[in-house]
């Protein structure tokens, strides 16, 4: 679940945000270490000649996880140049800025006890275990263990404190589980810290030592479960907007790339088939939508110089038994209107324009250009010639000017 989260928010790199990136940092770290827990990962490091190298590197990728949490906390309160802050952000960010200090002093420390005073007789199939009653061991543990106690406490009280001034419900919800999941970090921390040194100080047999951090490894597990769905709800209103988008583009397609491929240079680039154009990720998917809808009001303006003069009226006739005849119009008269382009000239003077929507915003003139586009690709050729041979037959006569 971390991999998909971190897979799924890997756009946030590119964005000059430090927050989403944080955040994106934070899960990427946690899912490298969490991997590095199977059997697979530890097989792989094995073959390197150095001793429980990959319990290492997990506590390395769990570092900087943990210090990609911290910044996450400090920039969720805005930007650090405004002139007072409550005590709370400001102490948040204080710790966020020395944690990079820390990460990289804990990194040497960690790598110079891992290699003097850890005993590495032999590769251990769980670290903790295989080492418990060796204070190098705790020792080095517990230099590892400051950092997630230190992170846990402060996320665990900004994320309490944040949800009780939430303003939406899916955001109070996220931030109270991601608040529960750092106090249990907290106990989990303080368990293994106290597990370590309890057996150095009485000595344990290797079954209770293993009960011991098997129950803090499943009260882990659930704590990393809990992080990610309370993450994740706060998210679900953008993720179903974004899904929205998606069906949209979709559905106005076939009208998008027949309309700018009439009529090139209408479009900043070429259209493309369908697959290709949703593969590419050059341009965000909202910016997108906005572009296919004005390409189309443009395409269709071109359009008011082929189409015949009473096509609009003729068209409004043949649709008006259709189950949505007011989209189904105007799919007529653009189908026919482009194939009229394919065997006509341009006249001098347009016809009127199409008719006047409600709109009030993109996505509403998506939504309607998504119905029209649904009517458009029912529209067989016979029917476009049956339509234009109509407007052609029928005499009309322009209204007076008032």
């Amino acid at each position: 679940m971390m991999t998909v989260i971190a897979v799924w928010r890997f756009p946030a790199v590119r964005y000059a945000d430090a927050h989403r990136r944080a955040l994106w940092g934070g899960y990427a770290g946690f899912a490298v270490a969490l991997w590095l827990y199977t059997p697979a990962a530890m097989n792989a490091a094995d073959h390197i000649p150095i001793v429980d190298l990959s319990a290492l590197l997990r506590h390395f990728a769990s570092t900087a996880a943990i210090m990609a949490a911290l910044t996450y906390v400090a920039t969720s309160y805005g930007k650090t140049t405004e002139a007072a802050v409550p005590r709370h952000v400001a102490v948040s960010r204080w710790i966020a800025r020395a944690s990079y200090k820390a990460g990289a002093i804990g990194v040497v420390l960690l790598t110079i006890l891992f290699f003097t005073v850890v005993k590495r007789d032999k590769p251990s199939q769980n670290f903790l275990i295989d080492h418990a009653g060796q204070w190098g061991v705790a020792v080095y543990m517990t230099t590892f263990y400051f950092f997630p106690l230190v992170t846990t406490a402060v996320c665990g009280y900004q994320w309490t404190r944040a949800a009780r001034r939430a303003e939406s419900k899916s955001m109070r919800v996220g931030l109270i589980l991601m608040g529960i999941s750092m106090w249990m970090g907290l106990v989990h921390t303080a368990a293994r810290i106290t597990i370590l040194w309890a057996a150095v100080a009485f000595p344990m047999s290797p079954t209770t030592v293993q009960d011991l951090v098997d129950f803090t490894s499943i009260w882990m597990d659930l704590l990393f479960l809990i992080v990610a769905v309370g993450a994740s709800i706060p998210s679900t209103r953008a993720a179903a907007a974004r899904w929205k988008t998606w069906r949209t583009l979709y559905g106005i397609y076939p009208l998008w790339f027949d309309l700018v491929e009439a009529f090139p240079g209408t479009s900043l680039y070429p259209p493309r088939r369908r697959l290709v154009e949703f593969m590419q990720m050059r341009v965000p998917i909202d910016v997108r939508l906005d572009r296919w809808t004005q390409d189309i009001a443009d395409a269709c303006e071109k359009l008011r110089y082929y189409a015949p003069l009473n096509l609009m009226f003729t068209a409004e006739d043949i649709t008006a038994s259709h189950l949505d005849p007011e989209p189904a119009a105007e799919a007529a008269w653009i189908k026919a209107a482009l194939q009229a382009a394919d065997t006509e000239p341009a006249r001098l003077s347009a016809t009127a324009p199409l008719r006047e929507k409600p709109f009030v915003d993109t996505d509403g003139e998506a939504a309607w250009l998504a119905r029209v586009s649904a009517a458009y690709s029912q529209i067989t050729t016979d029917q476009v010639q049956e339509l234009l041979l109509h407007s052609s037959s029928v005499e009309f006569e322009p209204a007076g000017e008032i």
